[in-house]
């Protein structure tokens, strides 16, 4: 927040919840008011931790709308239409997207979604089922829990020397052991006790589900100091066994599934061989810590797991009551009972979506804009604008072309024809109509740009080529 010239207080707010509610609460007192939705286009302004370029920047452009309810049913409803709307545009602009089952981050609400533009360079990575609809952020996706080792003859538990390498993590590197049989573990500091974590060596710790089982909005990894003083080893030789009894211990589902494994000695220098959960260390309890992988069973049952990955350009919550409660905003319903407002919320990323589309429509001669985006219908391009002919013949087919409302950019630059051109395959437009030495006889060349077909057709009838062409694209 700051203070303007006028010693005013201004605040710079990632997201409007708080304000929408305050503003309501003064305007809605009756069920007949409702349902209420409001929305704005503007300039936001984040301190973004990961920025890049114009996919994810500190000051973008957004859609954002709100939207308050007497029930949970109604908000359901427009809930639906709102991801509907959305559904239109991206279809409308070419762009493939799937509807992801969000994280609510730093809203208070009871369920999100996400709204993901398919790409293979995108930042988010995507869970699917390939036999039903189930769809979900990596981060937030469940692991099925395995079933246990069956006939597994375990092994006597042995101590051996890590063979002159540095520590347990080194060792386990440069070996050849199965990643299945390897404990790896990642000691925690919360709240001023030491947590040990436990995960399989071929799979990967999901510290959002950690917070989520610690109720913590952080972690932070214990430093070595503080582990070599309450375990007695390095960070990188901490293991299951012989942990002294106040370190918690929780480990995800995937170590029951380990027979005769190996794991850190808790002691420089050592590991164990033919480590057992349960016989030879004590868990406090297991968990579902990690990431799901390719190939493993869908959590809804059905089919198995794939990825793809794709840009978040909209994200939509059902916040229910949890914002109008705080800010004390309520209506009067049919039967006279007070109730608090019931809020929805949905931002669009207008800015990100034409950076995900500058992706996607592009090519080794620059941007190829689909009709539905392109700031321009037609690009009209006079070879010579010192010929008398050609100059006229563009003067009226630009007259023609934008009194049949199409938006025409008209290149009359004194530069050679091949770098008007070379431009406006870089800039991109739909479509290029070049008016050139046949001007005499009232014939140009027709540009199709991102499908490269190109033609010549006479004056007469280059209206109804276009209109062909808009119909079709």
């Amino acid at each position: 927040h700051i203070k303007d010239q006028q010693n005013d207080e201004l605040y710079l707010s990632p997201s409007h919840e708080e304000i929408l509610t305050s503003l309501v609460k003064e305007e809605i007192n009756s069920y007949k008011q409702l349902p209420l939705v409001l929305y704005q286009i503007q300039t936001k302004f984040r301190d973004e931790l990961k920025h890049s370029g114009i996919f994810k920047s500190r000051e973008f452009i957004m859609k954002d709308a709100y939207s308050f309810h007497q029930s949970i049913d109604d908000l359901n409803n427009f809930y639906e239409k709102m991801e509907q709307s959305y559904s239109n545009i991206f279809r409308q602009l070419g762009l493939q997207y799937k509807k992801v089952v969000g994280d609510l981050g730093n809203y208070r609400g009871e369920s999100s979604h996400e709204l993901i533009v398919l790409s293979e360079h995108g930042d988010v990575t995507i869970v699917f089922s390939n036999e039903s609809d189930y769809a979900v952020n990596l981060d937030l996706a469940q692991v099925i829990e395995q079933p246990n080792q069956e006939n597994c003859e375990t092994k006597q538990l042995t101590k051996q020397d890590i063979e002159g390498f540095a520590h347990f993590e080194e060792f386990i590197q440069h070996s050849n052991l199965p990643l299945e049989k390897i404990i790896k573990s990642k000691t925690y500091k919360v709240n001023d006790e030491l947590i040990v974590v436990l995960y399989r060596g071929d799979h990967t710790l999901n510290e959002m589900k950690l917070k989520t089982i610690l109720n913590v909005q952080k972690l932070k990894l214990a430093d070595n100091e503080v582990i070599r003083e309450r375990i007695g080893c390095s960070s990188h030789s901490v293991g299951p066994i012989k942990l002294p009894v106040k370190v918690n211990v929780i480990a995800d589902h995937g170590i029951k599934t380990i027979c005769n494994g190996v794991a850190g000695g808790n002691e420089d220098g050592f590991y164990y061989q033919n480590v057992n959960p349960e016989r030879d260390f004590a868990i406090n309890s297991y968990a579902d810590i990690r990431y799901i992988q390719e190939g493993e069973p869908s959590p809804d049952g059905l089919g198995t797991i794939q990825f793809t990955k794709g840009y978040e350009v909209g994200h939509t919550f059902k916040l229910g009551s949890t914002y109008t409660t705080e800010c004390n905003a309520t209506f009067v319903d049919e039967f006279g009972k007070t109730n608090p407002l019931l809020m929805g919320a949905y931002g669009l990323g207008v800015s990100r979506i034409f950076a995900v589309a500058s992706e996607i429509y592009q090519d080794d001669k620059g941007l190829a804009w689909p009709t539905t985006l392109a700031p321009y219908n037609i690009h009209l391009l006079t070879e010579d604008v010192e010929n008398e002919e050609e100059w006229t013949l563009s003067e009226q087919l630009y007259n023609i072309l934008t009194t049949y409302q199409f938006d025409v950019l008209l290149d009359d630059r004194e530069i050679s024809i091949n770098e008007k051109i070379k431009d406006a395959d870089l800039i991109g437009l739909p479509v290029q109509v070049i008016v050139g030495n046949k001007a005499n006889e009232g014939i140009v060349k027709v540009n199709y740009r991102r499908t490269g077909e190109s033609f010549e057709c006479a004056k007469e009838v280059l209206i109804d080529h276009l209109n062909e062409f808009f119909r079709t694209y």
